[in-house]
């Protein structure tokens, strides 16, 4: 039996020795002899296991180590959402760091008096340096407090993934350093982010078009995926990894692949990768200028109180974003899972609706823009503007207050219509949705020109026109009946009179500041009498006090 037993293994060496060796270190880089295939070997040595391991003179570590170990003081990483409490690397860490810490040569062993002479050093990514801070975290405690205290970690035992016998991760984790079946000794593919995922359990990712994305990169321009020694083929299959490096990464927290913010996400948002070109929108003249801050966005600032800056996390939880449509005022999917300020004053984490979202920055902040020109009542906040209690609106937060509208309004557009932030504020002549960049001051998505002594056109005020029907403005249709002449004979801007934004009820009453009435002081002046008003006194019926283009109004009826 013993001899048949024999017989047998030899069999299968003989018919299939691929099947049998592609599992052991003998084909992988780890074979550092002279057998190697690796372009980094021995010159001369034949002996595979002694780069780390012998029978006599090793090292009093387990198992048989002949390295020495690095008395190295080890810079670790740090992140605002890591959770764990580290310590400089330990157990099998530390045996992996004996060689890819890069401060003891692979041909120096404990067994022997000499190195062994090598063709070279470990260099790229296999070179983690005695700097760690951008490399992923090992030796800390993986329990169930530290998944219950992070959120969004799995709770151990894990499938596929050991931990040493204190329950800390190690790089043997995540590495088998004697089998590269997955390729770089991962012990489970990572195809998917199968291997992140084993422990990472990350909130909608299962929704998010980060995951389900089919889409390649067209060869054109920089490779999205050159951080990666073995990139798959399409967004979905590189999963965590279109974003992260999980070894040497050059944005430090969270393990970035690059260290400015939006390079993160533009080497595939330009239409290289996915469709659309954000990248072309956020160098046009007026834009939400992501490229204006560097490394001052962080996942867990105070929405009201942290440095002035705009990010493309700001908008977007890239593990959340996906194209699901929606109405308004609900967030459109491609926002969805990021945080914002509601109508009250108080951050939601989600935001439930868009401007919400537009609030983090246009509301409460004091870096909140100032308003585009000076007016009668001046005010900053744009939560304050939109609130539905106001004596006037836009209908983003809830439904108009003004039936005086509804006949001037363009199909769909309804009385009981409520607007989206970016149904105005959005990228001009473009398939990309949101406030990315637009040709037109203020980042809106049509031309509404603001000068005194425009000559109106259907162009000069595209965006009021796109909801609001021109014909029946301009000819005094069932609107002001004053339109025609100061908006097409004395060519006043839309802006003189409107605010569109609102009005408010801190500030404005119905009776003075109905229908967006807010005066710019720029270009209407106080009357002869001193006074600078307007009062609603009924269905297209009012009457004004200023002076304008040198016409004194003490007081204008109609």
């Amino acid at each position: 039996m013993k001899n048949l037993k024999i017989i047998f293994l030899f069999f299968l060496l003989i018919i299939s020795p691929m099947r049998i060796f592609s599992q052991t270190i003998i084909t992988t880089k780890h074979n550092l002899s002279i057998s190697s295939s690796g372009t980094i070997k021995a010159t001369s040595e034949s002996e595979i296991c002694i780069f780390c391991h012998s029978p006599h003179k090793s090292s009093p570590r387990s198992p048989l180590w002949n390295k020495n170990i690095p008395g190295t003081n080890y810079i670790l990483y740090k992140s605002s959402t890591f959770d764990a409490v580290q310590g400089q690397p330990d157990g099998s860490s530390m045996l992996c760091l004996s060689c890819h810490d890069g401060t003891i040569a692979l041909g120096e062993i404990a067994s022997r008096p000499f190195p062994i002479e090598m063709t070279g050093q470990l260099a790229g990514k296999s070179s983690l340096t005695t700097d760690l801070s951008n490399d992923h975290p090992v030796s800390f405690v993986y329990d169930a407090l530290l998944a219950t205290t992070d959120g969004q970690l799995k709770t151990p035992p894990l499938p596929n993934m050991e931990l040493d016998k204190n329950s800390k991760l190690q790089c043997t984790s995540c590495h088998d350093p004697h089998k590269d079946i997955y390729s770089n000794f991962l012990v489970t593919t990572n195809e998917f982010s199968n291997l992140c995922f084993v422990c990472h359990d990350r909130t909608y990712w299962d929704n998010s078009t980060h995951k389900t994305s089919l889409n390649t990169w067209n060869g054109t321009g920089d490779n999205p995926w050159s951080h990666l020694e073995s990139a798959y083929l399409n967004v979905s299959q590189n999963g965590c990894e279109n974003c992260h490096d999980t070894h040497n990464a050059k944005g430090n927290k969270r393990l970035l692949k690059a260290l400015t913010e939006e390079d993160n996400c533009l080497d595939c948002h330009n239409g290289n990768v996915a469709l659309k070109n954000v990248q072309a929108d956020i160098t046009k003249t007026y834009r939400h200028d992501v490229y204006g801050y560097t490394n001052i966005h962080d996942p867990t600032e105070d929405v009201l109180s942290n440095t002035k800056h705009v990010e493309c996390q700001d908008c977007h939880n890239p593990h959340a974003s996906n194209k699901t449509t929606n109405s308004a005022p609900y967030l459109k999917g491609y926002n969805k899972g990021v945080n914002g300020i509601n109508q009250s004053g108080n951050i939601v984490n989600p935001a439930m609706f868009e401007y919400e979202m537009c609030y983090k920055c246009h509301s409460d902040s004091f870096w909140t823009p100032v308003s585009a020109f000076p007016r009668l009542i001046n005010e900053n906040n744009t939560r304050l503007e939109f609130d539905i209690s106001n004596p006037s609106f836009h209908p983003v937060v809830g439904a108009r207050n003004n039936s005086e509208v509804s006949a001037n309004l363009i199909y769909p557009n309804t009385i009981s219509t409520i607007l989206y932030c970016s149904d105005c504020h959005a990228s001009n002549n473009s398939n990309v949705s949101g406030p990315h960049g637009s040709i037109y001051p203020y980042i809106l998505k049509n031309q509404y020109l603001t000068d005194d002594y425009t000559v109106e056109s259907p162009t000069a005020y595209q965006l009021c026109y796109s909801c609001h029907n021109r014909n029946n403005i301009i000819n005094d249709n069932n609107t002001f009946p004053e339109h025609k002449k100061h908006i097409v004979k004395e060519d006043s801007p839309c802006s003189a009179c409107h605010d569109p934004h609102g009005i408010s009820s801190m500030q404005g009453s119905s009776f003075n500041n109905s229908n967006l009435i807010n005066f710019r002081t720029d270009i209407v002046f106080p009357s002869s009498s001193g006074l600078l008003k307007f009062e609603d006194t009924g269905v297209r019926s009012g009457r004004c006090y200023l002076t304008c283009h040198g016409e004194d109004h003490n007081p204008e009826s109609y």
